[in-house]
Parts: C-alpha cells; sequence; structure tokens
C-alpha cells in the first residue's frame, strides 16, 4: 500500500485582502463523514476549481469532490496581484523573456485566458472581475528603460505588440511622476481574483462539484487500484486524485529538496475618498509591474473591485518551511510604505488597511510539477510565481491526464524535465535570502 502523509499544512500571515474588500463569502461545508467519489481535487484555488471545471467539461457526470484546507480565496487565489498574464513572464530573467519557446509559451497563457474567459460567461460571473486590459512594464531608470527596449525588441521578433509610454503618458496613467516610461502590452487580463475563484467556486458547485472548505487532507493512500483521501473528521474513497498544492506538494514527501519556497509581500490602502482621489489623479485601473522583476508591482482598483484602492506588492523571502516569520512581514510593509510615499508623494503617510504574504513556488530550472506521480495520483503544482495563468494550465493538464486525454497542454508540460535539485540547507535559504536582498536594493527604484 502505498501512502502520503503531509508533514505540515498551509499557514497563512495576514489576510487575503482581496477577499476581504469583497465582504463574507458564502460558508462551504466542512468534510466530517465518509464519502466516494470518482475524482479528488486537494486545493481549490485556481489549478484544484480549473482541475474540477475540466473534469466536469470532458465527464459531466463524474462525481467530483474539491478539498480545501482553509476558504475558498483566502489562500493564494485572494493573495496574489491579480495579472492573468499571455506574454513570457520569467521572474528568473532580467526583462521578462523566457528561456524556451517563448510562441509556445504565449499560446498555452492565451488557452488559460481563453478557458477562465469562458468560464466567466457560463458562470455569470461579474465582468469587473475578468477585465482584458493589458498592463505596463514601468521603468524609473535607465537600466530599467534598456530591459524594456530589449523586451519591446524580443515581443517584435515573435509578432507581438506593444507601445512604449513616455513620462507624461506614465503620470496621465497612475498619477505618479515616479516613473520614467513603461512599456504597454494589451494581452493581459487584469483579475479581482478573490472574485473570480469565488465565482468559479459557485458556478461549480451548480454544475454539481462538491467543495469542502476548512478540510485539510492530512494524507492519502493506495489500496489496490483506489485510493483514500483523509482529512481531520473525514475520508474520500475515489479512483484519482488530483494534487493542486502548489509548494504544498513538498509536503506530502513529492519532489522534496527541489522547490524554491518564496513569499511575496502586499499592501493595500482602505478605500480613498474623494479628497484623495482628487490629489491622485490618473486612470481609476491600471497595473504596472517593474520592468526589473525584483522591482515593486502596483495596481490601482475602483468600486466594482471592491473599492478606490492602491496595491503595493515587493520583498521576497525565502522560507523552506513553507512559513513565513512575523518579522519578514513588518520588513516588508515598512518599505511597501516608503515605495507607496515614493510613488505618491501626494498620499505620503497614507496607513494601509491590509498587509499579507503570499506564498510562491519555483524551481530552478522554472519547470512545473504537471504530470502522473503514481498511477491514478497527478499533480498539478509549481506554478514558477505565475499562478492565476499557469496554475490554470496545470489544473487543465492534471484533469486532462487523469482522463486519459492528451492535449498542447499535456504535452507541454509532460515534455519537462524535473525541478532541479536544491543546494543543501542552511546553504540554500542562506544563500537565496542574500541574493534577494541584493537583487531587492539594485532595484530599489522600479
Amino acid at each position: 500500500m502505498t501512502a502520503y502523509r503531509a508533514k505540515s499544512l498551509p499557514v497563512q500571515r495576514g489576510p487575503a485582502a482581496w477577499n476581504a474588500i469583497l465582504g463574507a463569502a458564502p460558508s462551504r461545508p466542512i468534510l466530517d463523514s465518509d464519502l466516494t467519489a470518482d475524482f479528488v481535487v486537494i486545493g481549490g484555488g485556481f489549478a484544484g476549481l480549473s482541475a474540477a471545471r475540466r473534469l466536469k467539461q470532458l465527464h459531466p457526470t463524474a462525481k467530483v469532490v474539491v478539498l480545501e484546507a482553509g476558504q475558498i480565496a483566502e489562500g493564494g487565489a485572494g493573495r496574489n496581484s491579480g495579472f492573468m498574464i499571455d506574454l513570457p513572464h520569467d521572474l528568473a530573467s532580467d526583462d521578462y523573456a523566457g528561456a524556451g519557446d517563448d510562441r509556445a509559451t504565449i499560446a498555452l497563457n492565451r488557452q488559460a485566458i481563453d478557458f477562465a474567459h469562458l468560464a466567466v460567461e457560463d458562470y455569470g460571473i461579474d465582468g469587473n472581475y475578468f477585465v482584458p486590459m493589458g498592463k505596463v512594464n514601468g521603468a524609473v531608470s535607465a537600466t530599467a528603460k534598456a530591459h524594456n527596449d530589449s523586451y519591446a525588441k524580443h515581443l517584435a521578433s515573435l509578432g507581438e505588440t506593444s507601445e512604449a509610454l513616455d513620462p507624461q503618458q506614465m503620470y496621465e496613467l497612475t498619477g505618479s511622476r515616479h516613473y520614467t516610461s513603461g512599456l504597454y502590452t494589451p494581452g493581459t487580463v487584469m483579475l479581482q481574483p478573490a472574485g473570480y475563484i469565488r465565482g468559479l467556486a459557485e458556478g461549480l458547485i451548480r454544475d454539481g462539484v462538491s467543495i469542502f472548505e476548512q478540510s485539510p487532507v492530512t494524507g492519502f493512500q493506495k489500496s489496490g487500484t483506489s485510493w483514500e483521501v483523509l482529512t481531520k473528521q473525514g475520508r474520500v474513497a475515489t479512483g484519482a486524485v488530483i494534487l493542486t498544492v502548489n509548494g504544498h506538494l513538498e509536503s506530502f514527501g513529492v519532489a522534496t529538496a527541489r522547490l524554491m519556497q518564496l513569499f511575496l509581500f502586499a499592501v493595500m490602502t482602505p478605500e480613498l475618498d474623494s479628497d484623495a482621489l482628487g490629489k491622485l489623479g490618473g486612470h481609476s485601473r491600471w497595473g504596472v509591474t517593474p520592468s526589473d522583476p525584483m522591482g515593486t508591482t502596483m495596481r490601482r482598483i475602483d468600486s466594482g473591485q471592491g473599492g478606490n484602492r492602491i496595491i503595493t506588492r515587493t520583498c521576497a523571502t525565502l522560507r523552506p518551511g513553507m512559513r513565513t516569520k512575523a518579522g519578514d512581514l513588518r520588513r516588508a510593509a515598512a518599505v511597501m510604505q516608503r515605495k507607496f510615499d515614493q510613488r505618491f508623494p501626494q498620499l505620503a503617510g497614507l496607513h494601509m488597511e491590509y498587509q499579507w504574504a503570499g506564498h510562491l513556488c519555483l524551481s530552478m530550472n522554472s519547470v512545473s510539477m504537471m504530470r502522473e506521480i503514481e498511477q491514478g495520483l497527478y499533480s498539478g503544482c509549481v506554478q514558477n510565481g505565475l499562478g492565476t495563468a499557469r496554475g490554470t494550465l496545470t489544473g487543465i493538464g492534471a484533469a486532462e491526464l487523469a482522463l486519459g486525454v492528451s492535449s498542447e497542454v499535456t504535452r507541454h508540460f509532460e515534455a519537462e524535465a524535473q525541478p532541479k535539485k536544491l543546494p543543501p540547507q542552511p546553504f540554500r535559504e542562506w544563500g537565496a535570502n542574500a541574493v534577494l536582498r541584493w537583487k531587492e536594493w539594485r532595484a530599489r527604484d522600479e
């Protein structure tokens, strides 16, 4: 009998602000009994809910159970920046250009966007939560502008369009004089990620998917050709298990010492009043990613997405135990307050209403873990910091593998190598965080 046991369970630091600003969500039941299902999906984020939807698309009568350790949209789905990006966005590079076949990457990312768009239409998800409006790579220094120029040339070689923005255009967009240039690309969808995930969950429930919250999986085991998935209060007997837990894959003993467990941090303003909005200026919705991947992401939203607010996201910390420390969040919040004040001196000192940590998982060679681990056990994990698009894709792929379907998605991920082995501890944590601090300092104005 094969058995997997969770060595740790997800721990979140700070509120999932995207979820909080939408108000209370409908509560879902806790698994407190014994069930049977055709498929059990472990994890209720972008990957898990996409897997459940793909299973129902391909096998409408299948009994699908989703087990979420916390509440829907309280995990990574409510803690990201809400950028669903179609173009190459390699966080390990200087200018986001990928190291592989970027045309294939773009095609797959757009497939994820189309999949999500169809879910919005099918389930009647609020259009404010899924806005195809593009994004901007903001630049401050000459080096950052050179990164944008290099990226624009790379995109042109792929037949992709972009538009250079001058300082005045950046000011008119954002209300900030901080940026000296920008590069606009039109294909990114700006999500209210918690709103999208909530709507996806509600639509899946109407489709007959059973979703259980506050039901962390403590382990699962195989006997013969069937699996038994265990929670603290219940269990599910099933023919197939799909793991969509991103970096917590390692908690179950899979890909150990191969996954980089990172945390990024973010803060969000309170709802801006009419006086603050008058001082701010700019458009009511925009998203700016830094031209240097280690810089600061900024986003502005409006009342349709949870209030007129600005989100600041930066600072990265490697924590192999998958638990960030209180000091990590305090340090990052102080840095982000300075970043906000630097960009918006007209609002300097504005107290942030929310501050939080979000868990990312990367591999050294930028590959995912979308594959069959053993018969009846499938993984749709390791999103490499691209959880909205990559998570959607790995969820789709894991569901297709579980049903024996070959597609462009499954062939792409199955062709990837295993994640590379990481250096041993404690050098892994010390070395990685030293490099991260240096890269943050180098990109301190971006």
